[in-house]
């Protein structure tokens, strides 16, 4: 599953997810699925450096710890399993986190935001970092939402693609720094 042209995929939209500031240094995550099989970035890995390695193959079903899996599979395996998802983007965007603090929903208030996104649900687990509840509330949220933002942690993002679940995450942080700058 994992050729040189999903790798030139990977990189770019890592290189993309970092340049535009979605992201610290060695943080987020991204996978794609293809039928039973996920190829997810490993864990530590640099979104804006990825190399070769930094790629792992797994089964939809089970990721060992010792496979170097992102620790977030358990997340990405959960929507997988409830929804559509062919692609996920999980980030860290400034202004995304920084609104989920407060707010249960993002409602864009810019054109682009409305009409990609809608109202982004903001859910919120006990644990916010690879944990099986995140996965379960995530994945209800990913159901009907192209973008779910979990509390204090960021979005994750679905798509056909990395590039379509990279868009929904980056329109997302656009919404909120406009938000912002309204002083909504």
């Amino acid at each position: 599953m994992i050729d040189r042209e999903l790798i030139r995929v990977f990189r770019e939209i890592g290189r993309d997810i970092f340049v535009a500031g979605l992201t610290s240094s060695h943080g987020g995550n991204m996978s794609v699925r293809d039928g039973d099989r996920i190829a997810i970035t490993r864990r530590g890995s640099m979104l804006g450096r990825l190399g070769d390695d930094d790629l792992v193959e797994t089964s939809v079903a089970l990721c060992g710890a010792d496979e170097g899996c992102s620790r977030e599979i358990v997340v990405h395996r959960a929507i997988y399993e409830a929804t559509d998802a062919q692609a996920i983007v999980h980030a860290h965007p400034l202004h995304t986190i920084a609104r989920s603090f407060a707010s249960d929903t993002i409602v864009p208030a810019d054109s682009e935001g409305l009409y990609v996104l809608g109202e982004v649900p903001v859910v919120s687990s006990a644990s916010t970092i690879a944990s099986a509840e995140a996965g379960t509330v995530l994945a209800e949220a990913l159901r009907t939402a192209p973008v779910a933002v979990l509390r204090t942690h960021g979005p994750f993002a679905k798509g056909g693609s990395l590039e379509e679940a990279f868009m929904h995450v980056s329109v997302l942080e656009a919404s909120a720094v406009v938000l912002d700058l309204l002083g909504r």
